[in-house]
């Protein structure tokens, strides 16, 4: 059974947010979803994260999953909001705990602050297989954009994260810490193995400026023929080099500071401090 797939594109951060469902009146799982917020003041809004909530509600979906691919460094999870307001258990790569860990001590986060992965409710292992409803999923380790990345695999669609981009952009960045291009290049190698018409649904769109629009959807035999970074013939030693000398001349994404402290959280706030108040910390000279 292939699923149904409503994608839900958030232009402050160009993340593609996804409603993977079998049928209208079923079952659900939200993908890498988006919590609004606006740097300059700290503020959070749910917009992006509300528009789920009215489709599934107009489907008459019943949500149960929340899915993250790895803990995103470009926007924040609205998956703790979703889940008060939908249902659902929040899911994510076991390997959360290397990405928690590496992050704990330069966000100061305390003693407190696990590092098992324990505050999201499922911890996916490689291979593992659950289901959406009719729908039968397969998890894909894919570490190399960070430790922890994983895909979604459901009926003949496929949720890469950030592991891979539509074939005009390449790939992902490999610069963040626990990140390696070699690790990368073994996991595209993965996906691309898959069958050709396997549509791939990217997590983000970052316009290149020859496209007139944002895109998320591609297939295998797309990617393998036409991606930039990784069409057919690409070998390991040369996209190693290539992606080493690209990610020297990327900046940070502008909300890693916020993003991660929420992300690893499960989409959590901080705990409030003695005035009632919750914080994000902003650590100087460590990126």
């Amino acid at each position: 059974m292939h699923p149904n797939v409503e994608a839900f594109f958030d232009s402050a951060t160009c993340t593609v947010s996804y409603v993977v469902f079998d049928f209208e009146g079923g079952c659900a799982a939200l993908v890498d979803t988006v919590l609004d917020y606006d740097a300059k003041s700290g503020r959070t809004a749910t917009h992006s994260a509300d528009r789920l909530i009215d489709f599934v509600t107009a489907k008459k979906l019943t949500v149960q999953w929340i899915l993250e691919t790895h803990a995103h460094a470009d926007h924040l999870s609205a998956a703790a909001y979703l889940k008060r307001k939908v249902g659902g258990k929040v899911a994510i790569g076991q390997h959360i705990n290397q990405v928690q860990t590496i992050f704990k001590p330069m966000f100061g986060l305390g003693h407190d602050f696990a590092v098992d992965g324990s505050q999201f409710d499922v911890l996916f292992a490689a291979n593992a297989v659950f289901q959406i409803g009719e729908l039968s999923a397969k998890v894909l380790f894919v570490p190399g954009h960070t430790p922890a990345d994983i895909a979604y695999w459901v009926g003949d669609a496929l949720f890469v994260g950030d592991t891979l981009f539509m074939p005009d952009v390449g790939s992902a960045r490999c610069d963040f810490p626990g990140g390696d291009a070699a690790m990368l290049y073994d996991s595209t190698q993965q996906l691309l193995a898959l069958p050709d018409a396997t549509r791939i649904f990217v997590c983000h769109d970052y316009l290149p400026e020859h496209r007139q629009a944002v895109q998320w959807q591609s297939s295998v035999a797309q990617q393998r023929a036409g991606n930039i970074h990784l069409h057919a013939g690409v070998v390991k030693a040369d996209f190693i080099a290539m992606r080493e000398a690209r990610d020297q001349t990327l900046g940070m994404p502008q909300l890693i500071l916020p993003a991660i402290q929420i992300n690893i959280r499960a989409g959590e706030f901080p705990s409030p401090d003695a005035d009632g108040q919750r914080y994000l910390k902003i650590p100087l000279d460590i990126l």
